[in-house]
């Protein structure tokens, strides 16, 4: 293997994403060992395997070894070039799964980036492609990241497990991102959604959109729930449905909530009145949460914030996700990843944060009842 005497060493696969991710904006290499070695299937699983061919296609120069086993990983980042391009997503994960880390490597790239993404646009596990471009994406332009090149659609639907779903993402480059003061979320002010249905009657999304508009009325009058029902090459490979809700406020938040139907022939059939209804609560408690970043962007705009300017960001969250709580946690390895002095710029966001609600609902349905921990 090469010299890997300056890179940085992990172990294990937990964060594999994120520490991926630091390394290319950094620019340093990790060296990655114990990869589930004690696993009766050791080594990197097909989703990162694929994962790690589009950070290549997205670099240039990149140097990547990987042993025998899979179980130690060796990645030298090369240069962030964008262009255009295509990529195959793993069926396992969601394409919310890739689309995640490019949301953060795409405005630092040399060219603005055009990709297609193919595989599970919807599923039980990763952000959906619905949710990422309602929230997302207006949280990227509040860092100035914003033009008519910057765009997120679907395409084709897919469903796991088949997948068969197909999307398209443009970004445009942005040198410097403006610094933020999200601390005032305002008062909802409407909720939209999207209920979709693929290689099912076109009912299931009528039906979802009627149970959930029976809990949210209560609340808010203001509720416009589209139904999409691709038909054909256009609904991938597999049937299903689901139901994505976003809740906007007065100073420009958004929070979402997203639940999607069991795979075929995994777990019991799921009702779409039943899905209705748990979506709509799971966005009235997100709405409890509070915060100007709903659960599912905390990490994107926490990172964007650590590489902004020298200027002091400010953003108010509610309690932090599985996902995000460890971030905060690796604040010296993030700092150590991208050379950030802990007692100057970007880093200070982690403490810049304000935290509000840190006792967790009580209801029984909560967000982790409904999303599996994602990495």
């Amino acid at each position: 293997m090469a010299s890997q005497a300056h890179s940085l060493s992990y172990s294990g696969c937990n964060f594999l994403r994120q520490r991926l991710v630091l390394s290319t904006l950094s620019g340093r290499p990790v060296k990655i060992r114990k990869i589930r070695a004690r696993d009766d299937n050791p080594g990197l699983r097909d989703f990162e395997a694929s994962f790690i061919r589009l950070l290549d296609k997205v670099t240039n120069g990149s140097r990547i070894e990987i042993n025998q086993t899979g179980t130690t990983l060796y990645y030298q980042p090369g240069l962030l070039y964008g262009g255009s391009m295509e990529h195959d997503c793993s069926v396992l994960r969601g394409i919310g799964y890739y689309l995640e880390s490019l949301l953060c490597l795409a405005p630092f790239m040399k060219h603005p980036l055009r990709i297609v993404l193919r595989g599970v646009t919807n599923d039980q596990v990763d952000p959906s492609v619905d949710v990422l471009k309602a929230t997302a994406l207006p949280l990227l332009k509040q860092f100035g990241i914003d033009s008519e090149s910057f765009e997120l659609k679907v395409v084709r639907r897919g469903m796991p497990p088949g997948g068969g779903g197909e999307v398209f993402f443009s970004c445009p480059v942005r040198k410097v991102l403006k610094p933020i003061q999200l601390i005032d979320p305002g008062k909802i002010k409407r909720i939209r959604g999207m209920a979709y249905s693929v290689r099912v009657s076109p009912q299931m999304a009528n039906r979802i959109v009627d149970s959930a508009r029976s809990i949210l009325n209560k609340f808010i009058p203001d509720i416009y729930i589209y139904t999409d029902h691709m038909k054909g090459i256009n609904s991938g490979k597999s049937p299903g449905f689901g139901l994505s809700l976003v809740a906007e406020t007065t100073n420009g938040t958004f929070l979402s909530a997203e639940l999607a139907s069991n795979p075929q022939g995994q777990g019991a059939a799921m009702l779409p009145e039943d899905l209705g209804r748990n979506c709509a609560r799971l966005l009235l408690e997100e709405i409890y949460r509070g915060g100007c970043v709903d659960s599912t962007n905390q990490s994107l705009a926490l990172l964007l914030m650590t590489l902004g300017q020298q200027d002091v960001s400010k953003v108010l969250l509610g309690p932090l996700s599985p996902y995000t709580s460890p971030r905060p946690a690796k604040v010296n390895c993030a700092a150590c990843v991208l050379k950030i002095p802990l007692a100057t710029q970007g880093i200070n966001a982690f403490f810049s944060c304000w935290i509000t609600k840190q006792k967790r609902p009580s209801q029984t349905t909560h967000v982790s009842d409904f999303k599996k921990k994602r990495d």
